[in-house]
């Protein structure tokens, strides 16, 4: 028997139900059919799927259709904030949203707004979100912190990103030199970030570097009478009158910029700049542009104008390189070239300066054995090893100690508002056994940690104010017990034991901190505490 032929009518809702995948799929979001009277007949999503827990609700969008009788725009029935559309066709209304597609772009945005505090720390600057006038709707700093403040603020370039549909990279807002992203993420919204503080706290070195221009101490401020500090002054004294570069060796804490500081002010650069640079603290790229300075838009942060580098800054004065075994490899080139030709060319420029700077050098390492494992170059070595200075260690200078100590003692004393006027003769003999890893810095930190602890109406610093990496030389100096046995103090020999480990290892490594916590089998923020625990470093 033969199928019945359908109505035109059925037919016609056959083809609209085959339509609706279509075009929920272009619309991206739902399609529906309704009958005349705006009840849901067949809705699907943009995947094609029926919801048919939509059969029979009233669509109010269609019912105005079928009223009009002509296409109509506004808001879907299940979002308000999605768009829909609705078109009469004979006994039906056909109609479609973008219900998915505003979904996904409110769970987009939820994901984006969640990250922000991320992105700007990692960006190391602002990280905000934008509307289509390019105006803030969110705004968060490095720490994650919002920035009240900021919301509301229209940028320009967020607003050209916005109209183009296309990523601005362009000048931060707020930071002189910072660089800024904006990127559009949908039709109504987009994503900012930028480097801002990373500038800041470059500009903050760089003021910080600039600080230094002058030198204060003189040979009358290094204290001792012992042998070996005399004749290092002595020599010291000599060497100011050349103009030779000068490297001084010397363990961590004994002095050397003092010495550094002294050659400068004794010799015929005194009425100029003396600066220092610390070539552990900073990396190498804010070094060189500190050094050689640069032109205008040489670089992503480079001042407006450009800038003098060091040496300019220093001209007929004294250079000082602290840690100069710290510089990268090809720094270390760019340097020998200037002390080769006497004269530097800033970053972005071709045209050279000529310059006349003393080089004073400092290094806690041996660099000959850096030169033969080709970690620091010969030829830059020789540069700087014109002549030679050793400062010696505060244990090869024992006979120092207690004229160091009264010193500090009067230090802190008018810090501290103590009124000490003396050190015990146990005291001493304390100081004179322990090694002072830390040498004179070390000396200064245990002073001013102890005057912490005296008393008001003590006079006397005794045993007791001492910090405790000295329990074990004051224990071992103790009187024995009743028995006749000397008392055992594990708590403190353990960590004495963990403390000649500590400095055997990181002298080993070179005082690399890195490799020698991988030698320890502990991480290097564990290594720190424990080198700060120990007195080996200072906080």
């Amino acid at each position: 028997m033969a199928k019945p032929e359908l109505g035109p009518t059925r037919v016609l809702a056959r083809q609209l139900y085959e339509v609706l995948p279509l075009i929920g799929r272009i619309s991206g979001g739902f399609a529906t059919v309704t009958d005349n009277e705006g009840r849901r007949l067949k809705t699907v999503d943009s995947h094609g799927r029926e919801l048919k827990e939509l059969r029979g609700a009233t669509y109010a969008l269609a019912c105005e259709a079928v009223v009009k009788q002509a296409p109509v725009f506004g808001r879907s029935g299940l979002a308000p904030e999605a768009e829909a559309w609705a078109i009469p066709i004979g006994d039906y209304v056909l109609s479609g949203s973008n219900v998915e597609r505003v979904e996904r772009d409110k769970k987009l945005w939820d994901s984006l707004s969640q990250a922000l505090p991320l992105i700007a720390r990692v960006a190391g600057g602002e990280a905000v979100l934008f509307d289509r006038e390019g105006c803030r709707l969110e705004s968060v700093d490095p720490l994650g912190r919002k920035n009240e403040n900021y919301i509301g603020r229209v940028s320009k370039a967020a607003h050209q990103a916005m109209l183009t549909q296309q990523p601005v990279i362009g000048k931060s807002m707020s930071v002189p030199g910072a660089t800024a992203v904006r990127i559009p993420i949908t039709e109504n919204y987009g994503l900012g970030f930028n480097n801002e503080q990373v500038v800041s706290q470059r500009q903050k070195l760089i003021e910080e570097v600039k600080k230094f221009q002058y030198a204060r101490y003189n040979f009358d401020d290094i204290l001792g009478q012992s042998e070996s500090i005399q004749k290092v002054k002595t020599v010291a004294g000599y060497l100011a009158q050349g103009i030779s570069s000068v490297l001084i060796y010397g363990e961590t804490g004994t002095g050397k910029e003092l010495f550094a500081q002294a050659i400068h002010n004794a010799s015929k650069r005194r009425e100029k700049p003396f600066i220092a640079v610390n070539c552990g603290a900073m990396p190498a790229t804010l070094i060189e542009s500190n050094l050689f300075g640069h032109e205008e838009g040489s670089f992503t942060g480079a001042k407006k104008g450009g800038s003098p580098g060091i040496f300019e800054a220093a001209n007929n004065g004294t250079v000082f390189f602290d840690e100069i075994s710290e510089m990268e490899w090809d720094l270390q080139a760019k340097l020998l070239r200037v002390l080769q030709e006497q004269e530097v060319t800033r970053i972005g420029s071709t045209k050279p300066i000529r310059v006349n700077v003393r080089i004073i050098s400092a290094t806690n390492k041996n660099l000959r054995q850096l030169v033969a494992e080709k970690r620091f170059r010969e030829d830059l070595f020789y540069r700087l090893n014109v002549v030679e200075l050793k400062v010696p260690a505060l244990r090869e200078r024992q006979e120092d100690i207690y004229s160091l100590t009264k010193f500090f003692i009067e230090k802190y004393n008018y810090t501290l508002g103590k009124m000490v006027g003396d050190v015990s003769p146990e005291v001493i003999a304390i100081f004179q056994k322990y090694p002072w890893p830390g040498n004179v810095r070390e000396l200064q930190n245990c002073i001013e940690s102890s005057l912490n602890l005296v008393q008001p109406d003590e006079l006397v610093l005794e045993r007791w104010h001492l910090p405790s990496q000295f329990e074990v030389e004051a224990s071992s100096a103790g009187p024995a017990s009743a028995d006749g046995k000397a008392p055992v103090d594990l708590a403190a020999l353990l960590g004495e034991a963990e403390k000649g480990i500590l400095q055997r290892v990181l002298k080993e490594e070179e005082q690399h901190r890195a490799r020698a916590a991988r030698r320890l089998g502990i991480s290097t923020t564990t290594l720190w505490r424990k080198l700060c625990e120990h007195g080996i470093l200072q906080k």
